[in-house]
């Protein structure tokens, strides 16, 4: 299972207009994947659920943790790790 740590860099987290980026990337992709913040706290939420992702209330500086596993996940994690980064 392929992982990426990511620091949240938007000034709105990973609300809104990147959470729907992330979403929209994240469902294009055949396999499972997984957010959760690094903190803990909320289990892992699905990636392809653009009301998990809200529902994780992630903000400016703040680590996420991307799981996929399967064909392409390697390339799908930085992409999506690029999107989440990205102020």
């Amino acid at each position: 299972m392929g992982e990426r740590k990511v620091t949240v860099a938007a000034e709105v987290g990973l609300h809104a207009r990147p959470a729907a980026t992330f979403v929209q990337r994240a469902m294009k992709a055949p396999m499972d994947i997984t957010v959760a913040k690094a903190s803990g706290g909320k289990p892992p939420v699905n990636a392809k659920s653009i009301l998990g992702i809200l529902a994780l209330d992630v903000r400016q500086g703040e680590t996420v943790v991307i799981k996929a596993d399967g064909e392409g996940a390697e390339e799908i994690l930085d992409e999506l790790a690029e999107i989440a980064g990205t102020p």
